[in-house]
């Protein structure tokens, strides 16, 4: 039996927990707090009036993919407060799934460059599609986040399993596609 370790990372309220949830075959771990007033100075709500909690230490889920491999998923907080466990987090991951919430977009900068400064470690943007639509092209958001040619961008619903099974696959696909440190490319 081998494992992996996959990150689910992004902004505030992008969908990181409800990923996590929608695929974990074991009840999520999960470190939500109820939002206090405290944190509503530092938290934008105003595009998910109905979010009253938000992660404050890590999400853990676990998926078997068949009799030999089994994925361990770990969803960082999406606040810039919490942002100094990300290190530890992301410590031995095989890849990273950025969740990203098309209509905050800015949001997902601070996700993005952590892991372009990470190169070890592959990873694809998974755009979240909370109304069923995006309001704008994957080519369009590839440009305003500055993402590379090479990663992959997919849209999804972080609510369907199906789907959020989708984003997986895709990342663990690019993970084994892209050459191993010391590899020939060519």
């Amino acid at each position: 039996m081998v494992s992996t370790k996959i990150v689910v990372a992004g902004g505030f309220g992008a969908g990181k927990t409800t990923l996590v949830s929608s695929v974990s075959e074991i009840p999520p771990v999960s470190t939500e707090a109820v939002m206090t007033e405290a944190s509503r100075e530092h938290d934008d709500t105003s595009i998910t009036p109905d979010k009253v909690t938000t992660t404050v230490a890590m999400d853990f889920g676990r998926l078997t993919l068949d009799q030999e491999l089994i994925m361990y998923m770990f969803g960082t907080p999406g606040q810039a407060r919490f942002w100094f466990m990300w290190d530890d987090i992301v410590r031995g991951a095989v890849g990273a799934v950025i969740v990203v919430d098309p209509r905050r977009l800015a949001d997902s900068f601070d996700a993005v460059d952590y892991f372009e400064k990470q190169q070890s470690i592959p990873y694809v943007v998974a755009l979240n599609k909370f109304d069923g639509q995006l309001d704008y092209t994957i080519e369009q958001i590839r440009e305003a986040l500055e993402i590379a040619p090479e990663v992959p961008i997919v849209d999804f619903d972080a609510r369907d399993r199906r789907s959020a099974g989708g984003v997986l696959t895709c990342l663990l696909e690019y993970a084994i596609s892209r050459p191993k440190s010391g590899e020939l490319v060519g």
